[in-house]
């Protein structure tokens, strides 16, 4: 009964999802800018709608990480354009950094030599990336405020994108491939964001940028319940392992 509740759960709230894409691919094909805007910011309280079907609490720094990013929502409703990207910007970094309190943890004196180098070679090149890119904004974006907020939100990414990757390389396990997934579409969202902005605007770009960030909330809640579910999981086992051994003795 429990795993019919749980297969059932996990279809209403794939359901969730696929509510959110069409949603955007309708404001795409009809070019209703208002529908494109307003549907990101309703991802997060639809996912919450669905979410407390089933369970009721959320731990802090997840809310904290929800509240922050949805404020980065709404700011493309409510702001103008000249104030839009700064105040984005802003919330995202914030939420980006509760984000990071929440990757699963690794100790780094775990990894062997070779996969050490590996990270690390990794981390350099985004981090090259990062300088050209920053270097090229400088050049024609009149603003220093808003190439240094690109500059922090990017590095955020990448730190989150490092952690992850590391956290999957040592572990291996459903949580950590949630998490890295997660972070790699928000940073596919950022990065066609950036293009919209500042390169070539085009409505498909837009309609992408929409859909993976719609995808990186729901694999983010997806990581939250999975979290929970072994959390609940390693509790019962405890809890049975000692009634056992009360018992025997």
């Amino acid at each position: 009964m429990n795993n019919w509740l749980k297969f059932t759960f996990n279809k209403v709230f794939l359901c969730a999802l696929i509510i959110l894409i069409i949603i955007n691919i309708i404001g795409a094909v009809t070019e209703d800018a208002l529908i494109l805007k307003t549907a990101i910011p309703l991802c997060i309280p639809v996912f919450l709608i669905f979410f407390f079907i089933k369970y009721n609490t959320l731990g802090l720094t997840f809310v904290s990480f929800l509240m922050f990013s949805f404020l980065g929502d709404i700011a493309y409703v409510f702001f103008p354009e000249e104030v839009l990207i700064e105040a984005s910007s802003i919330l995202y970094i914030i939420s980006y950094m509760y984000l990071l309190m929440m990757c699963p943890k690794f100790k780094i004196l775990e990894f062997n030599t070779l996969i050490g180098v590996y990270l690390i070679v990794v981390f350099s090149i985004a981090l090259y990336f990062l300088y050209i890119v920053h270097s090229i904004l400088q050049t024609f974006v009149p603003n220093p405020k808003e190439v240094l907020l690109f500059g922090v939100k990017s590095l955020m990414l990448i730190i989150l994108g490092f952690s992850s990757f590391a956290v999957y390389l040592n572990t291996q396990t459903r949580q950590s491939v949630l998490f890295l997934t997660a972070i790699i579409f928000f940073g596919l969202s950022v990065m066609l964001n950036y293009i919209n902005l500042y390169f070539l605007y085009n409505w498909s770009f837009e309609l992408l940028q929409n859909i993976f960030y719609t995808v990186a909330l729901y694999l983010m809640f997806r990581y939250i319940i999975n979290l929970n579910f072994t959390k609940k999981k390693s509790k019962q086992l405890h809890l049975e392992n000692y009634s056992s051994d009360a018992v025997l003795s």
